[in-house]
C-alpha cells in the first residue's frame, strides 16, 4: 500500500470507494458556527442547497488500485470545514471530473455561475459526491458520477462523448480530484457552441459559459483552481 499525500499525481487503473460509519468530530463540535457560516455564503443565492454529500476519510493506493473510504455529511458542514482551511485529521472532497477534450485536441471546461458556490470558478465538469451516486451495496459510483455530473451541467449525452479508461488523482490539502478523460466528437468551436445551446435549456444552468484550453498559456486569463492547471500541465506535458 502506498500512502496518500498532497502534491501526487496518481495514474490509476480503478477506484474502488464504499461510503462506511465514521464519526466526524468536527461537524458534531461546530453546529453553531456551521450554521451561521451557511447563513452567510448561501444569502441571496437561493440555488445552493444544503444536501447529504460523502466526504473522504481513508485513502491507499497498491498495483493501481485506489482504495477509500467515504462518509455522509451535511454540505453545509463541508463549506465550513473548506473555509475555515480544512481543521482537524485529514479528510477529502474525493470528486470524479470529466477532463472532456474536443476532436481537435482542445481541452473544454465550465464557467460556474454567479448564483453558485464557486462563482467565477473555471474547471470540467464535477460535484462532490452525494446519496445519488451511493450504489445498493455501499459502494460509491466515481465512474458514473462523470457522464451524470457532464449531462447534467452541460447537456452532453452518452451519444455525444466517449469514456475513457484509467483515471489521473491530482491530491492536495482537503481534495482529490479523480479525472477521467472524455472526448467529444466535435471540434472545440462546434463542441462550445453545442454545449452551451443545450445549457440553455437545462432545468438548472449552473455553468454561466465553456471555456477552451488549447495550451497551458491559455489558463493564466481564467480563474482555475492550482489542481485544474497542474493537470492540465501534466496532461500537456505528455502530448
Amino acid at each position: 500500500m502506498t500512502e496518500v499525500r498532497d502534491g501526487q499525481i496518481l495514474a490509476l487503473d480503478r477506484v474502488e470507494a464504499r461510503v462506511e460509519p465514521y464519526d466526524w468530530a468536527f461537524a458534531r463540535e461546530n453546529e453553531a458556527a456551521i450554521v451561521a457560516h451557511w447563513a452567510r455564503i448561501s444569502a441571496g443565492k437561493p440555488a445552493m442547497f444544503n444536501g447529504r454529500v460523502m466526504l473522504q476519510h481513508r485513502a491507499a493506493v497498491a498495483d493501481g488500485v485506489f482504495s477509500a473510504g467515504y462518509f455522509e455529511t451535511d454540505y453545509a458542514a463541508f463549506m465550513t470545514w473548506r473555509d475555515l482551511g480544512h481543521p482537524g485529521p485529514v479528510i477529502r472532497n474525493g470528486f470524479a471530473m470529466a477532463a472532456l477534450r474536443a476532436a481537435d485536441g482542445a481541452f473544454l471546461l465550465g464557467r460556474m455561475g454567479d448564483h453558485t458556490a464557486n462563482a467565477g470558478k473555471v474547471y470540467f465538469a464535477a460535484g462532490t459526491p452525494d446519496r445519488g451516486d451511493v450504489r445498493a451495496d455501499g459502494s460509491l459510483d466515481l465512474a458514473g458520477s462523470v457522464t451524470r455530473e457532464l449531462e447534467e451541467e452541460t447537456g452532453l449525452g452518452p451519444a455525444d462523448v466517449t469514456v475513457g479508461q484509467g483515471w489521473t488523482a491530482l491530491v492536495s490539502t482537503g481534495r482529490i480530484a479523480f479525472m477521467r478523460p472524455v472526448t467529444v466528437r466535435w471540434a472545440a468551436e462546434e463542441a462550445r457552441a453545442r454545449m452551451l445551446e443545450r445549457i440553455a435549456t437545462l432545468p438548472e444552468e449552473e455553468l454561466s459559459d465553456i471555456v477552451i484550453i488549447r495550451s497551458l498559456a491559455d489558463c493564466a486569463a481564467h480563474d482555475m483552481p492550482p489542481f485544474m492547471i497542474d493537470y492540465l500541465a501534466h496532461i500537456f506535458g505528455q502530448d
